[in-house]
């Protein structure tokens, strides 16, 4: 028994601190009152992605070192040449003798021609004004200078029929040259008077000086060029009278200065005696304007008549040699009937006249593509 008395008294105590240390009951803490929701940061917004940006479309006009704008044209086929028969032409030019319509053999057979490579081609005739700078920027002397003889230019005391060749203009003469074809002209109007070797030096020096490759058009790519998608006679149609929208050629204008041609006028007028300031007048469908008259085109091409039966398909570059290189086109003097996208005329590549011009290409530069 005495021995179980400190083992209770032990416990007792135990039990009196726990009682002690616990203290009175705590009062239960009312729940803290709801939180008002907080709005949903929005997410940190993405970085946009960097759109791809489209290959740029192709440059379709550019201008070169002279001012000289050149239009893009495209790669593609087309119908070369003519097969109207002199009765069928006889039609529309009911005042050509017979022999003027049987002599354009030359425009057939009917061929189709596929240029593979587009290039950008004058979208004017090659000016006096870009024509003066070339002279000053390069030092070049042209034929008509350079040779001592001159050009051809409009006089009007001069009398055709009092000459053995009975031409239409006076020449050769050196008061004529590219800067004289007998009337006025400012920087705007089509350069005359100049040679097919004049337009290869001024080809050659701006392919030097710029780095890219300039020459004379094919026949062909001119013909192309021309055309802009069309198969009538001339790109505004079959009719020449349609002739007065898009061209400078022989008009009721011009006629006043030569009388005893005025049977091949136009009934109408375009408003020019003479040459006009390029782009006077309506281009055509690829963007080019006068192609067809103010002035004739020189092209890189020998003359030969009876090509076109044997040229090919592909980006034909005319014949190997010949002693006459083609110009197209016709100019401020030339009837209707030689104003026709499909006519075809020549000269030496010395030639020069009062008539005759110039169109420039330029290649495509990997730059261009």
């Amino acid at each position: 028994m005495t021995r179980q008395r400190p083992l209770a008294l032990l416990l007792a105590s135990l039990l009196f601190l726990a009682a002690c240390s616990s203290g009175p009951p705590q009062p239960k803490l009312p729940k803290a009152p709801p939180q008002p929701e907080q709005a949903e940061q929005p997410a940190a917004p993405e970085r946009p992605k960097q759109p791809k940006l489209p290959k740029p479309p192709p440059r379709r006009i550019v201008e070169n070192s002279l001012g000289m704008k050149f239009v893009r044209v495209p790669a593609g086929e087309f119908m070369m040449g003519s097969d109207e028969t002199p009765d069928v032409l006889a039609r529309s030019y009911p005042q050509y003798e017979s022999k003027r319509l049987a002599d354009l053999a030359d425009e057939a057979p009917v061929h189709p021609v596929r240029i593979t490579q587009s290039f950008f081609l004058g979208q004017h005739e090659v000016t006096l004004g870009q024509f003066r700078k070339f002279i000053a920027a390069s030092g070049y002397t042209p034929e008509s200078i350079a040779d001592g003889t001159g050009g051809y230019g409009y006089n009007a005391a001069y009398d055709p029929s009092t000459t053995a060749r009975g031409d239409a203009f006076e020449g050769r003469d050196p008061k004529y040259s590219w800067r004289n074809p007998g009337f006025a002209q400012d920087d705007s109007h089509p350069v005359l008077n100049v040679t097919w070797n004049d337009a290869v030096a001024m080809s050659q020096w701006l392919s030097q000086h710029e780095g890219k490759t300039y020459r004379l058009p094919t026949e062909a790519e001119w013909e192309y060029a021309c055309r802009a998608g069309t198969s009538t006679r001339y790109y505004s149609g079959n009719d020449p009278r349609s002739l007065l929208q898009i061209a400078n050629t022989f008009d009721g204008d011009a006629a006043k200065n030569w009388p005893a041609w005025q049977p091949y006028a136009l009934e109408g007028h375009d408003g020019y005696a003479f040459t006009a300031p390029v782009g006077s007048f309506r281009p055509n469908s690829f963007g080019l304007y006068d192609m067809l008259g103010n002035a004739w085109e020189w092209t890189a091409d020998w003359h030969d008549e009876n090509y076109y039966a044997k040229s090919p398909l592909v980006d034909p570059q005319g014949p190997a040699d010949g002693s006459v290189r083609v110009r197209r086109g016709g100019s401020w003097h030339t009837w209707s009937l030689y104003a026709r996208c499909s006519y075809r005329n020549w000269n030496s590549a010395q030639t020069r006249y009062t008539l005759v011009g110039m169109r420039l290409l330029r290649e495509l530069s990997d730059t261009d593509l």
